[in-house]
């Protein structure tokens, strides 16, 4: 099973948009990142992304490259202060690839907690609109595969 951790693409100052909506700029970066991952033959069974409008917009515009066979939801757990022990139990069922679209520090949390055990220690580096793909091999040990960049494909 692969996990694929998307950190949001950049959003508008709050000062202009208090909703933190995608920056034009986040909105190229993510929909190239999408087009990348499609041509790479990625497929996901769904996209699941937080509550967040910038976070909502990302998980749509990677949704329409990768079109997931369940669709694209809202879930719990997913905010940026949200405790990552939520979706490392969730994902420790989960069977399917999924894609889960969010924010740091949670997801840089979520990462360390699956690969080392400890959610405080960062292991990897997370960029705006970009992807980090996890593996779970068959005794349930999770690894990093390959993180993919915006700046990688523009």
């Amino acid at each position: 099973m692969r996990v694929y951790l998307v950190q949001h693409g950049i959003p508008k100052p709050e000062s202009e948009d208090p909703q933190k909506s995608l920056s034009e700029i986040g909105k190229v970066e993510v929909e190239k990142v999408a087009q990348v991952l499609k041509k790479s033959g990625i497929k996901v069974s769904k996209i699941f992304h937080s509550g967040k409008l910038r976070a909502k917009q990302t998980a749509e515009i990677m949704g329409d490259y990768l079109n997931p066979l369940e669709g694209i939801t809202e879930a719990e757990g997913l905010n940026p202060l949200d405790s990552p022990e939520i979706w490392a139990e969730k994902l420790s069922v989960l069977k399917d690839d999924i894609m889960l679209v969010g924010h740091l520090p949670h997801l840089q949390k979520l990462c360390s907690l699956l690969v080392i055990n400890n959610p405080e220690k960062p292991i990897i580096k997370f960029r705006q609109g970009g992807v980090v793909a996890l593996e779970r091999d068959d005794k349930g040990n999770w690894i990093i595969c390959w993180t993919l960049y915006p700046e990688f494909v523009l």
